[in-house]
């Protein structure tokens, strides 16, 4: 059986500290991955995430089976953190009134449906923009709402191979490999949070919101890099390289006798130092084969193998030691255990534990961003299904017990009453 890893309790940030987006309302439509990637960041940052769902079964990630904890799963809790849950059958017209009320009182809406569904429901930009001109208004989708693509579903993975980025990924000998985490969703999420910042940026200048798009199709084009300008600058088809850039001997993964590492020896600076400090092999210097940068690639494998067979001598940690003291580029190639247990991660406090009104806790990894004024708020774990939903009617839209009643009985929150705040 594995070993669940032990983590701390999230110690508090403190009272008092302003938060970068406190008091930005965000009305967050989103499900699956891009969206809720982007909405979470907003969340941790201060920004009011209120998330609505269908009350039929939730976010899609809620069913995903990598793991569950209090009937969650880490799928849907690795997205949703310190949002607030609404649940709302937007299929109902009062549920919709709902929806249209939020969107009066925000300052932000994120959605990722199909094309023609927030219009069909009446939440469209051109729809609501009147009732809310100052409103940022952000649509996620695979390709984009104009184009012949438009109406077309699509997912990461199908991104990745229909950009070309899926084709830079594996060996040269090898099929096209898709990242394995949802690399292109997650960065169109990342993409999509900036756009609205930007957004809002010009807000202040302008006096106006405005609708704003990221589609995955374009990010994963995007993320093609220097070897999508490359094709456009000299036409030629770029292929599959694995773990060395350009076949490089002295970039990759290399074997000690007891482990992996990988090393990224990019320059003739570092080569001379690797071979004549590290590997106290001079004559991969002297000899003509490899004197020269261009030699180097003319007699790639002549010198990986040479290469293999000195890290193959000994140790990994003796390696290491040594390779550190000649400041060469090198880090272990750790499985997700060995990198989540790794003295980087515990030692910078970048994994903790969270209550939760189910599971008791649930592991929490931190944000990324560090920001010594504004820094994220106390995490509060994903909610569960529309579980702030009364709340949300009553703190934000005022709304009394009669018109919760009204709205309950018409099937608004789907079959059952509005949820109460745990």
């Amino acid at each position: 059986m594995p070993t669940k890893p032990q983590l701390p309790v999230r110690s508090s940030r403190g009272t008092g500290g302003p938060s970068a987006l406190d008091g930005l309302l965000v009305v967050d439509f989103t499900r699956v991955v891009a969206g809720p990637a982007c909405t979470q960041t907003l969340a941790d940052y201060g920004a009011h995430v209120i998330k609505i769902e269908n009350p039929d079964g939730g976010d899609d990630t809620r069913a995903y089976e990598h793991a569950e904890i209090g009937g969650e799963s880490a799928a849907y809790l690795s997205l949703n953190r310190n949002k607030r849950g609404v649940a709302l059958d937007l299929a109902v017209p009062q549920a919709r009134e709902i929806a249209l009320d939020l969107i009066r009182k925000a300052d932000v809406v994120v959605e990722n449906f199909s094309s023609g569904v927030m219009k069909k429901f009446g939440l469209d930009y051109e729809s609501v923009a009147p009732l809310n001109p100052r409103l940022v208004y952000c649509s996620i989708s695979a390709y984009g709402r104009t184009g012949p693509f438009a109406s077309r579903p699509g997912f990461d993975p199908i991104t990745q191979a229909e950009s070309g980025f899926m084709s830079l990924n594996g060996f040269a000998d090898g099929p096209a490999v898709r990242t394995g985490p949802p690399i292109v969703d997650m960065a169109t999420g990342m993409s999509a949070c900036n756009a609205i910042l930007l957004a809002l940026l010009a807000r202040d200048r302008l006096g106006r919101g405005q609708h704003v798009e990221v589609a995955l199709f374009d990010i994963a084009m995007g993320m093609t890099g220097f070897y999508g300008m490359a094709y456009l600058i000299n036409g030629e088809n770029p292929g599959r390289f694995g773990n060395s850039p350009s076949g490089s001997p002295t970039v990759g993964v290399y074997e000690a006798s007891d482990g992996p590492l990988y090393m990224a020896c990019a320059n003739d600076r570092l080569y001379r130092r690797l071979v004549v400090e590290v590997l106290n092999r001079p004559d991969l210097i002297t000899d003509p084969q490899f004197a020269t940068r261009k030699a180097r690639s003319e007699n790639k494998e002549l010198l990986r193998a040479a290469i293999a067979e000195v890290f193959a001598s000994d140790t990994l940690e003796n390696w290491m030691a040594k390779m550190k003291l000649a400041n060469i580029p090198v880090g272990y190639l750790r499985t997700v255990e060995e990198g989540f247990n790794a003295p980087e991660a515990r030692e910078r406090h970048r994994l903790n534990r969270i209550p939760h009104p189910t599971a008791e806790w649930v592991p929490n990894i931190e944000p990324p961003i560090t920001m010594n004024l504004t820094g994220a708020i106390d995490p509060v774990a994903a909610p569960l299904l529309g579980q702030h939903t009364e709340d949300v009617l009553r703190s934000i839209l005022g709304y009394d017990e009669g018109r919760i009643t009204e709205f309950t009985q018409k099937g608004a929150f789907g079959s059952g009453k509005p949820s109460t705040p745990m």
